[in-house]
């Protein structure tokens, strides 16, 4: 990749990873629940689980998938039932319980969420249609600094969520905020499945 391409991709992925979606709703409400410390699994586990969903659309299973009607359906019932699930447990979350005792969505959920969230897919296909060449370097070189990129991207982008959540966490020891924010995100990330079953 040139010098242009690179900057015209981290720009992309940068936009890409800081516009809001389910896994930013996830990065927030984890960071406002458990702090920035305790969220930082979340967040590296979404920029993984992307990156790894880019690298493997880049090399061609992303396609495959994609090819099949039937796969396509299934992951996006899975994504939006995942998605409902995480409502339901945000919205009804303990609070009453202290931030120590409150459980963090951790890594893995939220690296394997990207392989069922369906503003990860059209990311990574709309990335890899539009910045993969056929006559350039090996196939899984530029997989790999896609994923790379992205990731490098991400990570500062979901920070800022994260830190948006995390400055919140104060200001929810009042039950009744903590009750209100958590049913806000809630629906928030459950009204996100309308794109999923659209």
């Amino acid at each position: 990749m040139t010098a242009e391409e690179i900057i015209a991709f981290m720009t992309f992925s940068i936009v890409a990873a800081i516009t809001p979606g389910p896994s930013n709703i996830m990065v927030t409400a984890t960071g406002a629940a458990v702090g920035f410390w305790r969220g930082l699994p979340c967040l590296l586990g979404v920029g993984i689980g992307m990156a790894s969903l880019m690298f493997s659309v880049a090399i061609g299973l992303g396609q495959i998938l994609l090819s099949h009607k039937s796969i396509t359906l299934v992951m996006n019932w899975l994504g939006a039932a995942f998605l409902l699930w995480l409502s339901w447990k945000i919205a009804t979350a303990d609070t009453t319980a202290t931030t120590k005792e409150k459980r963090a969505i951790g890594f893995l959920d939220a690296a394997l969420f990207q392989w069922i969230n369906p503003k990860s897919w059209i990311v990574s296909t709309g990335a890899i249609g539009a910045y993969l060449h056929s006559s350039s370097h090996g196939l899984g070189f530029q997989a790999a600094i896609f994923a790379l990129l992205f990731f490098l991207a991400a990570v500062p982008s979901l920070l800022v969520w994260l830190l948006f959540g995390a400055s919140l966490e104060r200001y929810l020891s009042d039950q009744a905020t903590a009750r209100i924010f958590n049913r806000i995100m809630g629906l928030l990330l459950a009204a996100s499945t309308i794109f999923i079953l659209a």
